[in-house]
């Protein structure tokens, strides 16, 4: 039998295999027919064809997918969905029109040109579609498909993932275009390679995206966490204990990824690349290979693996660390010193400048020109560190520990990951570290920020039996001052705070 990965997005002709029954199929009815009805007012057609995908929370593996670990996220009943008509060739205009059934989006209109350069200096909402739309022609051209004349779209979404909340919106409304083309022009492929393209077409708009969020987005179970595994993309099914309940609530500072790439994201990536090569260099590689061969920490891991065994461990972190003093004279230094590193320290041992290493990546130039320094012991630390707490989360689910224990374990090592994120990867914020303190508070086995951080929400694991009374507490301790400064209405509160089980993944609607 198949894995599900290898299947297509599935194609369904009602709501109740996505949706479920009670409230949420209720709630999409409405969203549906709402959607339906604005697309006929704008267009004068309905919709040829629906596409869905859902935002996720990342339980556990921050900041590590590109550098090549593991990841363990769920999708959640949030989603973006995606109606498209194609029109006609015989219909004149060739363009390109991009709608949103919330009117803070204007309506964008672009040319119909798989080739078009996104303007990333002019960022605007429908660029993210744009990504969909160029991802899928050049997936199509990469397969040899004959993909015909471009013809005009007219497109709306409706989008339910809070923007900016670390809940993976962007990806949601990418995964959803993507579909949504590839379903207009009646293709389908399967999951994983949908997941691949998705990735890729996200970097469009200048997010050096790791593939976590779209691969959760696409190929989500419903009941299912998911251990998402990269290169090849392949997602195992994980049981969460039922006892244990995920409360996301949003920080209320909002986290603009593409916006701030070049000082925060992007930054990120940077120094992770650095720190792999400095690291490739300090354990026996030459400057032109490690540049050239390590790309990510995952790349000199088992360098790491071999250096730390010959001290004891098989953690790549003491190789981050740690240097024996009876090593010859080039290891008597740290692999990795503690305090910042100038682009010249890391020149010195590269023998190369950082604008040669990042001539082909203009996100990676961007972010040289805006920094001043780079962490690599700090961000390498990190990335090694959170690696284990993926694979010890995993473990301790499928371990034989009652459920008291097991949830106690799983909240520990949430709070170990949120440490790591917020003093090593330096990505929280204070209204992040507020949030995840009064949760903590309020009885959270763990919790800790998601998604990239910089603002957005925190994951907390709760008692299934406390989920009430710990949601109304974060009211009251959390949000009941910002209510009443204005900054969010006390009827939108359930947009911002809210328990969630493992949802379905993306999906193709063909309705009547």
């Amino acid at each position: 039998m198949a894995r599900h990965e290898d299947l297509p997005v599935p194609i369904f002709s009602s709501l109740e295999p996505v949706y479920g029954d009670g409230s949420p199929l209720e709630e999409a009815r409405l969203r549906f027919d709402n959607l339906k009805s604005r697309f006929v007012a704008l267009f004068g057609h309905p919709p040829d064809v629906y596409a869905r995908s859902p935002g996720r929370v990342n339980l556990i593996g921050e900041h590590i997918d590109y550098e090549g670990y593991s990841v363990l996220p769920m999708a959640i009943l949030q989603d973006t969905i995606v109606a498209i008509r194609k029109r006609g060739e015989e219909e004149s205009e060739k363009v390109l029109r991009i709608a949103n059934v919330n009117d803070k989006y204007p309506l964008c209109t672009y040319p119909a040109d798989p080739d078009q350069v996104i303007d990333l200096k002019n960022h605007k909402w429908g660029h993210y579609f744009i990504c969909g739309y160029k991802g899928y022609y050049e997936y199509s051209k990469s397969k040899g498909l004959n993909v015909g004349v471009p013809v005009g779209l007219d497109v709306m979404v409706d989008g339910s993932v809070p923007q900016g909340s670390g809940l993976s919106s962007s990806a949601a409304l990418v995964c959803a275009s993507t579909i949504a083309v590839m379903a207009a022009f009646d293709m389908n492929f399967p999951k994983k390679e949908i997941a691949q393209l998705t990735c890729e077409c996200e970097r469009h708009i200048g997010t050096q995206s790791g593939g976590m969020d779209q691969s959760i987005s696409i190929m989500a179970q419903s009941g299912f966490a998911e251990l998402i595994d990269f290169n090849p993309i392949r997602a195992t099914d994980v049981q969460l204990p039922a006892g244990g309940s995920f409360v996301i609530g949003h920080s209320l500072a909002e986290s603009q990824k593409a916006v701030t790439a070049a000082t925060n994201y992007n930054n990120r990536v940077v120094e992770c690349r650095l720190a792999s090569i400095v690291l490739g260099i300090k354990l026996g590689m030459n400057p032109q290979e490690a540049i050239s061969k390590a790309k990510t920490l995952s790349d000199v891991e088992e360098l790491c693996v071999l250096f730390a065994g010959n001290h004891g461990s098989s953690d790549p972190v003491v190789a981050v660390k740690h240097v024996g003093s009876h090593l010859p004279v080039p290891f008597l230094q740290e692999l990795l010193k503690e305090e910042p590193y100038t682009a010249e320290d890391i020149e010195k041992t590269t023998g190369e400048k950082l604008e040669s290493i990042f001539a082909n990546s203009p996100s990676s130039l961007d972010v040289i020109k805006a920094a001043k320094h780079y962490k690599l012991f700090q961000r390498a630390s990190h990335v090694y560190s959170e690696a284990n707490r993926v694979h010890a989360f995993k473990d301790t689910v499928s371990s034989e520990l009652s459920e008291e224990q097991m949830l106690k374990k799983l909240g520990e090592l949430m709070n170990e990951s949120h440490y790591s994120c917020s003093v090593l990867y330096e990505c929280s914020c204070p209204e992040l570290e507020e949030l995840v303190k009064v949760c903590r508070d309020n009885g959270a086995f763990g919790a800790r920020l998601t998604g990239a951080g910089w603002g957005g929400c925190a994951v907390s694991l709760v008692k299934e039996s406390i989920v009430p009374e710990f949601i109304l507490n974060l009211k009251e301790q959390f949000y009941q001052s910002r209510i009443n400064k204005g900054v969010i209405n006390k009827n939108d509160l359930g947009l911002y705070v809210f328990a969630s089980k493992p949802s379905s993944g993306a999906a193709i609607l063909k309705l009547q």
